[in-house]
């Protein structure tokens, strides 16, 4: 499987501002989203574990970008 490409916070920031449609999937474990200030409009949370169950939730007609630590 060919790796995904990565970005910058700068640059999803700046396509963000930009207008651009994509999804936003934030797989930060429970305790990351309970300890983080960080909060991005219309991401979708699911834990990284519970992806898969999960994929019916994920728009199939844009990109994704997810947001993980």
């Amino acid at each position: 499987m060919a790796e995904a490409p990565r970005i910058t916070v700068e640059e999803l920031k700046r396509r963000m501002d930009a207008g651009e449609d994509f999804t936003v999937i934030d797989l930060r474990n429970p305790q990351a989203w309970e300890e983080s200030d960080i909060m991005l409009p219309e991401a979708i949370r699911m834990p990284l574990d519970k992806l898969e169950e999960n994929l019916p939730r994920i728009p199939k007609n844009k990109p994704v970008v997810a947001y993980c630590t």
